[in-house]
């Protein structure tokens, strides 16, 4: 063995020995808890104590000497770290090492060293990475989405995710890479990753936390943007430099760094952080600073200390042994079941294996002294032969990955033990006692935190300490919504309501001709969707002759609509979320969610321009996210009750997909080719703005607009199932599709309303 690598083996093996096998309860797997749930679109992370816990990490690490200093000093220090980390992992793929290896690569490696580096490095950099700026997620909300700040952070999300585009985020980018490497097996979605034992708990500590506070964005939004600035500044992960020296060409690598723009005319991702950082800091004072620098300090100790145990374990993958000993201690608890007949120096393999799961050292030695094994001679070993072969009593009980490490391991062991070797092999027992003792540096960054998120992950598991409050009422919904967090009561309250629309929606369906047609066709909803624009125009045509309504009529009108076209988009909100945002389906609606919010620019954000319209008309009304606002004694009960549903059906993009996909349909198509033309004849008549049913007329339209794109969601959706009967087949689906087409304008009838109340009763009671 090696010496820097047999330090740094004999280093992690005493962690193994203290913590336990990576994410197993031993060594916590709280990270993996928090990530696990966390990365859920439709989690609800608990307040109080929960929130509590989250501070308490982040203030973990007390910010240095120069804690005080300006952001820019800041960002230097990280810049300048990450700058230097790189060229340590850099040096890795080029360090010459000792010779005496049976098979070496130039400068001494064995063979394989490098493809092993990189394939630990990008699986350990996979959690953050496939989840790259998913914690501005939640940050735009219905009650914020025409502030500045808001739509300033909004526009760096969506050069995250690709806006616009499927699988064009930076974390597709990443998962591209580990397809191409044969690493992503567990990378899709993210959450999968948890299970992934290939992949340290501390690997995912820093994105987990990430991502809960992405859940608290009220709590957290200052935390959460000095993280992002951090990370913005370091850039490419130091581990990634070296993946990218070795394949440059393997990866989108611009689109993996978060701190590359997208937007070649546009400003740096950095540059857009810090300016909204400054935005928060003029508009919050001492109090968001504190929480900026916070989230930076923590941020980047956080990335050091997860850098450094890294390159650790990097250094010492330079011994074969070192895979070897974590794939034993991987696959020793379902390997010990077995075995109990086959003897290893008198004692059964299965309790070598059991006692492998806390040291595997003394399996390595026995299997290199048996006869399964033929040192320096993988070729000649039945452990990777006849036991492993088509007829072999292991046979697939090894991944092709699995076998290129047992075969590196062989041919790393020399054939004939020199002197040398046994003074190696002391050396590397005394290494193993001080490290033991904790006296190195990578042993420093574990100790004392054996399970730093133990806390979080126990927190989240106890839940809220109350269920919280009951909405009242329609307005009081209204106000509680206007913000992603939730509680529990609100959430059930909020799921009631859905569950009491729909079954409004579906009364009477079968009864009545519904625009969408009882079954959908192969060909897709295009040609529907062309014929309906005619008949929209054609409608226009018919009542042009119609007088229009009065003034007052339109003004009242106008002031009606308010808390529904204030929260435009607010249906969608939940297409925001990380993966959705970039998927298949969620692309275009994360696009039309966008359009909604102005593309980041105040004089395009739909909100903001009705507010103009209104205040055209004299009404002056308060901030939507204000209980004022709800409370407002000019809007009727009648107009909240279409807004509230929005509001709650928008909170569960996958449990309400269907239904969602044709309520944007139904919402998209509403207006295009005839309404919007007459609401404008009418606003033009009495000298109101006509811009904000112009742009809708516009952006809306059956070809390239978002009418054109929420027909494609669904049929992309429907192409997808199977056309067989039964919950999840495609007949079954199109008629939630069609219920949820229904939803924008239920029937208002004594029978539907007694069904809706019927349904939130069941559900009461479930």
């Amino acid at each position: 063995m090696q010496g820097p690598e047999a330090a740094a083996t004999a280093t992690l093996s005493a962690q193994h020995r203290t913590d336990g096998p990576h994410g197993l309860p031993q060594d916590g797997g709280s990270a993996r808890t928090v990530y696990a749930y966390a990365a859920d679109p439709e989690a609800s992370l608990p307040e109080g104590r929960f929130v509590e816990e989250i501070r308490n990490v982040l203030h973990h690490h007390p910010a240095p000497a120069a804690g005080d200093g300006p952001l820019d000093e800041l960002v230097r220090r990280a810049a300048d770290w990450a700058s230097g980390e790189r060229g340590r992992f850099r040096a890795l793929l080029g360090a010459e090492g000792e010779e005496g290896n049976a098979q070496a690569q130039p400068g001494g490696r064995p063979e394989g060293h490098r493809q092993v580096l990189v394939r630990r490095a990008v699986l350990s950099c996979a959690p953050l990475s496939l989840m790259s700026g998913a914690w501005l997620q939640w940050l735009s909300a219905p009650g914020n989405a025409d502030a500045p700040l808001v739509l300033r952070i909004l526009a760096l999300y969506a050069a995250d995710v690709g806006a616009g585009h499927p699988a064009a985020s930076r974390g597709s980018a990443y998962l591209e890479l580990l397809r191409r490497l044969r690493l992503a097996e567990n990378a899709a979605p993210a959450v999968r990753l948890t299970g992934d034992q290939r992949i340290t708990d501390g690997a995912f500590r820093l994105p987990a936390l990430l991502l809960a506070m992405s859940r608290r964005p009220d709590d957290f939004r200052g935390e959460i943007l000095g993280a992002d600035l951090c990370l913005r500044a370091v850039g490419l992960l130091p581990a990634l430099e070296m993946v990218r020296a070795a394949l440059p060409a393997e990866a989108d690598w611009d689109t993996i760094d978060p701190s590359h723009r997208r937007d070649p005319e546009g400003p740096s991702p950095a540059e857009q952080c810090r300016t909204a950082v400054d935005e928060l800091l003029a508009e919050e004072g001492e109090r968001a600073a504190e929480a900026v620098r916070a989230g930076f300090h923590w941020a980047l100790a956080a990335l050091r200390e997860w850098s450094e145990a890294l390159h650790a374990e990097l250094v010492a993958a330079g011994d074969p042994a070192f895979d070897m000993a974590e794939l034993m201690r991987l696959r020793s608890r379902e390997g010990a079941v077995y075995h109990h007949q086959f003897l290893l120096e008198g004692k059964s393999l299965a309790t070598w294996l059991a006692e492998c799961r806390t040291d595997p050292g003394p399996l390595l030695d026995v299997l290199a002294r048996s006869k399964l094994v033929k040192p320096g001679r993988s070729h000649a070993s039945s452990l990777v032969r006849g036991l492993v072969g088509e007829r072999g009593p292991m046979f697939r009980v090894f991944s092709p990955e699995d076998l290129v490490v047992l075969r590196r391991w062989i041919d790393s062991l020399p054939a004939e033990p020199s002197a040398q070797d046994a003074q190696d092999a002391e050396g590397a027992k005394d290494a193993d006692t001080v490290a033991a003792s904790a006296g190195s540096p990578a042993r420093a960054a574990t100790a004392g935190t054996k399970d730093p998120l133990a806390a979080v992950a126990g927190a989240l598991r106890a839940g809220s300490r109350s269920p919280g409050r009951t909405p009242s009422g329609l307005r009081e919904a209204y106000h509680l919504l206007m913000n992603r967090t939730d509680t529990p009561a609100l959430r059930s309250w909020a799921m009631e309501y859905v569950a009491g629309w729909l079954a409004r929606s579906r009364h009477g369906m079968d009864r009545t001709n519904m625009p969408l047609p009882e079954r959908w066709g192969h060909e897709g909803l295009r040609p529907w969707l062309q014929a309906q624009h005619d008949r929209h125009g054609a409608e226009f045509e018919e009542n042009a002759e119609v007088p229009l309504p009065s003034r007052e009529a339109v003004v009242d009108d106008t002031v009606q609509t308010a808390p529904l076209t204030l929260i435009d988009g607010s249906w969608l909100q939940g297409f925001t979320d990380y993966e959705q945002a970039s998927s298949a389906i969620g692309h275009s609606l994360f696009e039309t969610y966008w359009d909604e919010l102005g593309n980041g620019e105040p004089h395009l954000n739909h909100p903001l321009i009705y507010r103009d319209v209104l205040q055209e008309m004299g009404v002056e009304l308060p901030p939507t996210a204000s209980a004022a606002f709800a409370r407002w004694s000019g809007f009727r009960e009648e107009s909240l009750e279409l807004p509230v549903y929005w509001l709650c059906v928008g909170r569960f993009p996958r449990t309400f997909l269907p239904e969602v996909l044709g309520l944007n349909l139904a919402m998209e198509l509403s207006g295009v080719g005839g309404t919007y033309r007459r609401a404008r004849l009418a606003l033009k008549a009495y000298g109101f703005s006509t811009r904000f049913v112009d742009i809708h007329n516009t952006i809306d339209n059956v070809a390239t607009g978002h009418s054109a794109w929420a027909a494609d969601a669904v049929d992309t959706l429907l192409a997808s199932l199977p056309d067989t009967p039964g919950p999840g087949g495609r007949a079954d689906v199109w008629e939630r599709v069609r219920v949820g087409y229904r939803s924008l304008n239920p029937p208002s009838g004594m029978g539907a309303r007694l069904a809706a109340r019927r349904s939130r009763l069941t559900g009461r009671r479930r």
